[in-house]
């Protein structure tokens, strides 16, 4: 069972708590996940079994898409709504036009500071762990891409109440795509604190990582029903299609031993560079090899 289970993750659960799950409900000890999702986000969150784990440094580094809701005017220690909440701006006069023209500001390569609460480590520690403690040190910032924002909503009269008291906090909600690294609340913080009126978000649902989309992943519920009927294998995208762009070969005879073994056999008629799926004679999947010089060149080996 080496395979990929796209996971619509629900809230309040982990990351680790999904594959917890997961080892449960194959019975399998041998799982991962691919990118930590904060408790309180839901969506795609695919998890990786038997040797699929090997390829979670792939699907880490994968581009993902988000929908993400944030309100302005008020900020977090947080920067979602699983904060402390302060009141930086009670009268929000900006108009829809001059949010878009700074939300799309943050559009293309720019820099990010890591929040406190995340699981980013400094000096063997995870900062959350640091926060909890009531410590914060100084973060270097992160290059990353946002390769797109589309706006879905802005909505101006949005009303909360926070600390007893009555705030127009704006309300908008955009779908990004980005790079691997990107904290969506950190971008909904920063476009919060361009505007001059602070930010933190509220609602984020994952919509894609990598070829995984939301619409075509499985909640916990329809996972156990399937296992209970006996169709689970329906539900697992098996390791090599996780690469079913590429081109395919197969070793036999010596070459299948060589492969199987970390080398690099000789085979025909390779294209310089191109990479490929390796399979053995009766169809295993081996690894993902580059073509170098007339040999197979191993990329990730699956063995």
């Amino acid at each position: 069972m080496n395979c990929i289970i796209n996971i619509n993750k629900p809230a309040g659960r982990t990351s680790h708590d999904i594959v917890y799950f997961v080892r449960r409900l194959l019975g399998l000890k041998k799982v991962g996940h691919t990118g930590t999702l904060d408790p309180d986000a839901t969506g795609v969150l695919p998890i990786c079994v038997g040797k699929a784990t090997r390829a979670a440094e792939l699907l880490t580094n994968a581009d993902k898409a988000y929908r993400a809701t944030f309100v302005l005017g008020i900020t977090t220690d947080t920067q979602d709504a699983s904060g402390t909440p302060t009141i930086q701006c009670k009268n929000i006069n900006l108009t829809e036009e001059e949010i878009k023209a700074v939300i799309f500001q943050f559009t293309g390569n720019i820099t990010q500071i890591p929040p406190m609460y995340s699981a980013v480590k400094v000096g063997g520690k995870k900062l959350y762990e640091l926060a909890r403690a009531g410590i914060e040190i100084e973060r270097k910032e992160r290059h990353i891409t946002i390769f797109d924002i589309e706006i879905r909503e802005i909505d101006l009269h949005n009303i909360i109440i926070v600390n007893q008291t009555e705030v127009n906090a704006p309300k908008i909600t955009i779908d990004v795509k980005c790079s691997k690294g990107t904290y969506i609340r950190t971008l909904c913080a920063d476009i919060g604190e361009k505007l001059g009126c602070g930010a933190h978000m509220t609602a984020l649902v994952r919509t894609q990582s990598g070829q995984f989309k939301l619409e075509d992943s499985h909640t916990l519920d329809a996972l156990e029903r399937a296992k209970e009927e006996g169709r689970l294998l329906e539900y697992l995208t098996p390791l090599e299609d996780l690469f079913s762009q590429y081109s395919d070969v197969t070793v036999s005879g010596r070459d299948e031993i060589l492969a199987k073994n970390g080398g690099s056999p000789r085979v025909q008629d390779l294209v310089e560079d191109e990479t490929y799926r390796v399979f053995s004679e009766n169809g295993e999947f081996l690894s993902l090899s580059q073509a170098k010089d007339g040999r197979l060149c191993i990329i990730k080996n699956f063995h």
